[in-house]
């Protein structure tokens, strides 16, 4: 198993209308243009292994919610955090983040 990453993040303004899916989505498009080594499903159908811990209401905006990433290789949380913030639209705010 990878290096798992925990995220606390904030989502609003015109970002509450992302749904759930669409946002372990943007998440796996941000890590790929970021160019950060993460673990995939092994599964037919291979998608980057991303966990939210709630699923957030269409239209509701969030102000602590918690993400977790499994990488492939072990990156420290500042440049995870400065990478993945380059890659993600208005209104998604990387907060905080700590190692497990």
């Amino acid at each position: 198993m990878g290096y798992v990453l925990s995220v606390i993040f904030t989502k609003n303004g015109s970002s509450r209308y992302i749904s759930h899916l669409d946002l372990l989505r943007l998440f796996g498009r941000a890590l790929r243009r970021a160019g950060i080594p993460f673990e995939v499903s092994k599964g037919f159908s291979k998608h980057p292994m991303i966990s939210i811990k709630r699923a957030l209401k269409l239209g509701l905006e969030s102000e602590n919610e918690e993400a977790k990433f499994i990488l492939s290789k072990e990156m420290s949380a500042e440049e995870f955090k400065q990478r993945m913030q380059e890659q993600l639209p208005e209104g998604i705010l990387l907060k905080c983040q700590t190692k497990f």
